[in-house]
Parts: C-alpha cells; structure tokens; sequence
C-alpha cells in the first residue's frame, strides 16, 4: 500500500530528491563527506549555497535588487526581525489580520512597535480575506504585512495587495514556490522552508536592497539582515542540510518545468477536493471560495463524532497526517508541490468510501 503524507509541515518531500539525498549521504560527490560534514566556509559547501541561491532566484524571477537571505529560527523569529529590521525611524506598522499565523505575527510585533490592524477577517472566523476596499494604511506605516497563505484556516490570497510607497511584507511559509508571482510587488517575502522547500530549520528571507540598514540598535548581528547580505548569510554557521535539500528541491522544480508548470499542477489537485467538498453535505470547506488555499485544505464532517473512526480509517487506507490544527479542529490536507495528483486521487476516493459508509 502506497503511503501518501497530507502532513501541513515539516510536509512531504519529492521522492527523486529523498533518493539523491540518501545517494549522497556519506559522499557527496567524491569528496567523501556528507554534506552534515562539510565546513560551511569550504569550496564544496559555498558551491551546493551558491548554485541553490541561483536556482531559487530562476525559479522566482527574483530582481537583482533584492537579497536572499538563508537564516535560522522559522517564521515565527522572523515575525519579530521584521520590526527590528524595517521599522528605522518610524515606530507603527500595518498588519492584515487573516488567522492564526498572522495572530502571531501581531503578537510578536507588538513587542517592539505600534501594530495597527488594518483589516481583519476575525468577523466571520478568517474564513476570508478582506478586500483591500475595506483597508485602512496608514501612509506613514514603516510596512504592512500580510500573510499570503494561512495554513491553519485554509486561506490564500489570489491578488496581490496595492500598499504604494509602504514596503508590503509577506510571510509566504506555505505556498513559495507554489505560483507564478511577480517579487518586484512586495519589499521583503520570508518564511519557513518546512512545507514546500526542505526540512525544518532553514528560513528563508528575500529584501529590497533598499530596505537594508533600517536595523534598530538592539538587533542581534546574526539577524540583522544587512550584515547577513554583507555576509553571505554566514555570519555564523548557516543551516547546511536544509540548504542542500533546499537546493535538490528547486533542482527538481526545474526539472518539472518551472512554476507555470507547478502552479496548473496545484489548481488540478485543489480542484479535485473542492469540486468533491462542494457535492455533498457530508464534508464541508469553510472558506469562501474566491479565497480557498490550493496548498492547506481544511474540512469538517458533519458529524464531529465520527473524527476519530475517520483518522482511524485513514490511516489504514494510507492516508496520514490528515487531522486539523488543535487550534480549529476537524482535517486539514495539505497538498503542497511534491503530493503528488495520485495522492489527492486516492483521498478523495477514500472520501467517497467513507461517505458510503457512514453517510
């Protein structure tokens, strides 16, 4: 039986880069070490960062202007180096509030700067994202930041927010890599490469030249991004392995035909599940359907007492990872690049069997 992993993240890796990996364990091409061993400051190391460092700016049309950055701490350490880094001489910012990750984002921020939410979705359980129509910039916001794709709640944006002069911020953790998007639109595009670029532990931050040098004075030097660009992302030991298996990951994009090709590839296999959720009254898909995530798709039977017996049956048919954050309940799948359009096949057909069942 064919195991397919819906897990929200640390998530599913694509199988050739599992193979290569496991390939080059103990010797990376004739060097005879693994990557694990590897001084990061030697020839074989600074060749895997700089070839990934390339591959991820073909991969996104990333401008010349702007910097990449591979850190340490996740999404969330970058929710408080956001205000540390971009706030300068000013002292509030915008935030978009549309769920749990960008709850957090606010909570952190507030530590360190005046957060004003602009809008919010909380009104109807962020089953939505607000129309730029209802926002209200603040013109002298150091930046606003949104979060593109809420995992939890199953939310994406499927524009891109118009904020003018202001830098637009986005944490992007869940569906980098999963579209076509156009990087000159935001100032700085962060997040953890745990759901659709590598393991956990490596964070990746893209910045506008432009935006570097605004530090405040109580930033740590290994998370002040200007000194990082000026440094390589090395001023200490940068995470090795996630950046190796990062660079696998976007060798294998490119070998699938780039993101115009992933992207029709994600509407095909969010498509299959919503057009099953929305044909019958057994499970149902909260979000509204112009703001539905094509990689994080929460549900809910409709009954909650048979959650458990569903797991349950999942997990023998194969199907695992398959329940919702604590926080809200029910299932969530997520279906980031490397699920591929067989596993959605076999959920929703699973789906269907346990309707049968218990319908």
């Amino acid at each position: 039986m064919r195991i397919f992993n819906f897990s929200a993240g640390p998530a599913v890796l694509p199988e050739p880069v599992l193979q290569r990996a496991a390939q080059e364990m103990q010797d990376w091409h004739g060097s005879g070490m693994s990557v694990m061993e590897m001084s990061h400051r030697g020839s074989e190391f600074t060749s895997i960062l700089e070839k990934t460092e390339t591959d991820f700016r073909t991969l996104l049309g990333i401008p010349a202007n702007y910097r990449v950055l591979f850190l340490q701490g996740g999404a969330l350490a970058m929710n408080a180096l956001i205000p540390m880094n971009l706030l300068g001489t000013k002292t509030s910012a915008d935030y978009i509030n549309t769920g749990e990750w960008s709850k957090k984002s606010i909570a952190e921020a507030q530590k360190y700067c005046q957060v004003h939410v602009a809008a919010s979705s909380e009104d109807r359980h962020f089953t939505y994202v607000p129309p730029q129509s209802d926002w209200q910039l603040d013109s002298d916001a150091a930046y606003v930041h949104v979060c593109t794709n809420e995992t939890i709640g199953g939310v994406e944006y499927q524009w891109v927010p118009d904020t003018g002069e202001v830098p637009l911020v986005a944490d992007m953790s869940s569906h980098i890599l999963s579209r076509v998007m156009d990087v000159s639109k935001y100032g700085v595009i962060y997040g953890g490469a745990q759901k659709n670029i590598g393991p956990a532990g490596l964070t990746f931050c893209i910045v506008r030249d432009d935006l570097l040098g605004r530090a405040l004075p109580i930033t740590p030097s290994v998370f002040n991004w200007k000194e990082q660009a000026e440094h390589d992302s090395m001023i200490n030991t940068p995470p090795t392995y996630g950046i190796y298996i990062a660079g696998l990951v976007f060798e294998w994009l490119i070998a699938q035909g780039g993101l115009a090709v992933m992207e029709e590839k994600n509407k095909a296999k969010a498509a299959l599940l919503y057009d099953y959720f929305d044909s019958t009254g057994f499970y149902r898909n909260p979000v509204d359907r112009a703001d539905r995530s094509r990689m994080n798709v929460p549900f809910f039977l409709h009954d909650t007492a048979l959650d458990a017996a569903f797991l349950h049956s999942a997990q023998q048919h194969g199907m695992l990872q398959l329940k919702g954050h604590r926080s809200v309940g029910g299932m969530r799948a997520s279906i980031y690049n490397a699920m591929p359009i067989e596993g959605v096949r076999a959920l929703v057909e699973f789906l269907k069997e346990f309707e049968r069942s218990h319908g």
